[in-house]
């Protein structure tokens, strides 16, 4: 069902680019894929906290924030801004990643905000995050 529904909401789209720029077309989409917000990578000896997939939804979104080791979420996530003057308003035109010193992340709390004030949070653990 969750298949078919992503499927649905993916097609709302115009083929021109105009579709998931708004709370109302991303808000789902993040809804049903918490597991994929953010992946932790190693590279040249630093933990590498993507942000990749929230990223990629920037546009509906009013900010990210982020705390890690149960630190409260206070980090705010740097975003590029959404590219609406082009076909692909969405682009990452910009590193979706922050860097740490090995082996710091042990836990990430990362939450949503949307343009109406309303948000949503996930919490991930080391070993869910991995994408190494």
């Amino acid at each position: 069902m969750k298949k078919l529904l992503l499927m649905t909401m993916l097609g709302a789209g115009s083929a021109q680019g105009q579709g998931f720029t708004t709370q109302a077309e991303v808000q789902p989409i993040l809804e049903l894929t918490r597991a994929n917000w953010v992946g932790l990578g190693q590279a040249s000896g630093r933990d590498l906290l993507y942000f990749t997939h929230l990223l990629s939804w920037r546009c509906g979104m009013a900010e990210i924030r982020y705390g890690l080791n149960g630190a409260a979420a206070e980090n705010v996530l740097q975003m590029e801004p959404c590219h609406r003057d082009t076909n692909q308003p969405n682009a990452i035109r910009e590193l979706p990643f922050v860097s740490y010193p090995p082996g710091t992340i042990e836990s990430v709390h990362v939450v949503v905000h949307f343009p109406d004030g309303t948000q949503i949070a996930e919490g991930f653990t080391r070993a869910e995050i991995r994408i190494d």
